[in-house]
């Protein structure tokens, strides 16, 4: 047996890099952290973009667009380019032109430039998270893939938590070019950090080109079916979802591609992903669970800065800040939560999660119109609790009992899930506010009618208290109905954003009883799997 087949079939503990496990995933995390942040960090960013290009802010959003698009296209296909080209080489080949095409953005002069150029930057980032978890899935056994997840952490919960502060930071105060050129030193640094320590392992070898085989149609149908669903997500929001012709043709052809790609790699003898990963219990329920956990994350991001911008008339870096001690929470919760997966079901970590997630959303049905900086800001910390024991334990359990040579596949599988689930998230939560608030509107405007004796005395006191304190003559029932209307917004809005937390902590408490389908596993034992 050859030493590359031997090493294979001892797994990763047959092996060892010569660097520092530690710095490994510390510099391989960082280049996960530079592309999840570039999802997030471009939001706030998008009207001083439709400014300088002379565009409106709908065709701006296209550069939000292209990149999920193109993301979400390679991201499943990304373990098949690792055997082809050799995982290190593939990560280097990504690293470097994600931030060669980060400065291509920043210097862009047009919006049609921008946008090709973030289409490239979608496509060579989709391969980092993959990448970035496989290397730590090989670096370290697993026994110590909990404490190595921990670091990975660091850039999937923060990051997208991080971007929308950071980019309104930069764009306040330097230039919304910034927010891509930032990624060029770090990029740079990244890269040459990556080329010193990580290494591939025996197994890990390109495959050569005599042997390699392209499975086009597998390739096609992915591309079509993600492609199509993320426009749909993105767009749907703007175009009105299903009313909008646009909107209901990427519906269907995101099906057809979805259940074409399903069928044709189940029956392809050597498919683009090997979708046997499925098979094994614990990574099929750690996929729909951190489907779940994005989900919630990534929308939850999205509707605290929104009603702090939106109906509480914060700027884009406050509104960012209230998101920010949530994230340092993460950040010092999930070291706690490594040192007690040793001692604790794994599962029963999870579930705890749930529960924390769940209790803390439906906490935030205490949202008033008036609500302060500091109970908003707490209220985003108790959410965050619950996330800090989700991420870890779910992506320790998914690897736990999977063979090592399926590893690149999974990582890919895995990140796809939750990149796909954290945009629906999104577009779920962003299009429920605007439903329940039409709903509560009806519902409260059967009490906004001049027949009803209680409006017609708040409308005759709030006239009473303008012409208090303005000194004005005459009456002031228009006046007073204006503000009477502005307040019957606003209620209802907040109305909205309580029925979605609702919902969204109903949601999780749903995952709670699925938790306990995962193999009774502690994280010192994971190998011993099922």
């Amino acid at each position: 047996m050859s030493a590359a087949a031997q090493a294979s079939a001892q797994g990763p503990a047959g092996w060892k890099p010569q660097s520092n496990p530690w710095t490994i995933a510390v510099v391989v995390t960082m280049a996960a952290f530079m592309e999840v942040l570039d999802t997030t960090i471009v939001n706030v960013s998008l009207p001083h973009i439709a400014g300088t290009m002379s565009a409106s802010y709908d065709e701006a959003t296209w550069t939000l667009t292209s990149y999920l698009v193109a993301n979400g296209v390679v991201l499943p296909i990304s373990g098949f380019l690792s055997r082809t080209l050799g995982r290190k080489r593939y990560f280097l080949i990504c690293i470097i032109a994600f931030t060669a095409c980060s400065f291509l953005c920043g210097i862009a002069t047009n919006l049609g430039e921008l946008i090709v150029f973030r289409m490239l930057q979608g496509f060579f980032g989709g391969g980092l998270q993959p990448c970035q978890q496989s290397i730590i899935l090989d670096t370290f056994p697993p026994s110590q893939r909990g404490r190595a997840f921990s670091v990975s952490a660091v850039a999937i919960v923060v990051a997208p938590v991080l971007g929308p502060t950071l980019g309104g930071w930069i764009t306040d105060n330097f230039s919304w070019r910034w927010v891509f050129l930032i990624n060029v030193p770090i990029g740079a640094l990244t890269a040459l950090a990556v080329m010193q320590v990580v290494e591939d392992p025996p197994w890990q070898k390109p495959v050569p080109k005599g042997k390699r085989h392209i499975d086009l149609p597998g390739i096609g149908l992915i591309a079509l079916g993600l492609g199509c669903l993320q426009v749909m997500l993105d767009r749907g929001e703007d175009e009105d979802w299903f009313s909008s012709n646009f909107i209901c043709t990427f519906a269907v052809l995101a099906v057809l591609g979805l259940v074409g790609a399903v069928l044709w790699l189940l029956y392809a003898k050597r498919p683009v992903v090997d979708l046997r990963v499925m098979r094994d219990r614990n990574f099929a329920l750690g996929c729909v669970t951190i489907a779940a956990f994005a989900a919630v994350l990534y929308g939850s991001s999205v509707l605290i800065p929104q009603l702090a911008q939106q109906q509480l008339g914060y700027t884009a870096t406050l509104a960012g800040l209230v998101l920010s001690p949530g994230a340092l929470l993460i950040v010092f919760t999930i070291p706690i939560v490594g040192k007690i997966m040793p001692k604790v079901e794994t599962r029963h970590l999870i579930a705890f999660g749930f529960f924390l997630l769940g209790t803390a959303l439906l906490y935030s049905r205490h949202l008033v119109p008036d609500i302060d900086f500091r109970t908003l800001m707490f209220m985003r910390m108790a959410q965050s609790f619950g996330l800090a024991f989700l991420f870890v334990p779910t992506s320790t359990l998914a690897y736990v009992s999977l063979p090592q040579e399926l590893n690149d596949d999974a990582a890919a599988l895995f990140t796809m899930f939750r990149n796909v689930a954290g945009s629906i998230g999104i577009s779920l939560a962003t299009a429920g506010i605007r439903e329940r608030m039409q709903v509560r509107m009806a519902h409260m405007s059967e009490h906004m009618s001049p027949l009803s004796q209680q409006y017609q005395e708040t409308v005759q006191r709030i006239g009473q208290a303008l012409r208090d304190y303005t000194g004005a003559v005459g009456d002031q029932t228009q006046a007073a109905t204006g503000h009477m209307y502005q307040t019957f917004v606003s209620q209802a809005t907040i109305l909205a954003y309580i029925d979605i937390f609702a919902i969204c902590g109903i949601f999780a408490f749903c995952f709670i009883p699925l938790t306990f389908l995962f193999s009774s596993t502690k994280a010192a034992g994971g190998a011993a799997g099922h």
